[in-house]
């Protein structure tokens, strides 16, 4: 069956929001860090802040992910009953 327009903005939704508070850790954990993405230059402390940004939207979109496969999979074993 072929998701419908709203079901397909839910999940950009949902994976948008994923990245952008595992982005928000990222961040927080390099601040707790003492990096600080804004330094001046491309120095290694900036680049490490920069990656574990990175580290987080990604983390965070797979966990988007995994909450919304668990979340169909108990709407449609519910729905089964």
């Amino acid at each position: 069956m072929q998701p419908t327009a709203l079901e397909l903005l839910r999940q950009g939704l949902v994976d948008a929001l994923g990245f952008l508070l595992g982005s928000a850790l990222g961040w927080g954990l390099g601040q707790l860090a003492g990096l600080d993405i804004f330094e001046p230059g491309y120095s290694l402390r900036a680049m490490v802040a920069i990656v574990l940004i990175g580290l987080g939207g990604g983390m965070g979109l797979q966990a988007a992910k995994v909450w919304r496969g668990r979340r169909a999979a108990k709407s449609e074993g519910h729905d089964a009953h």
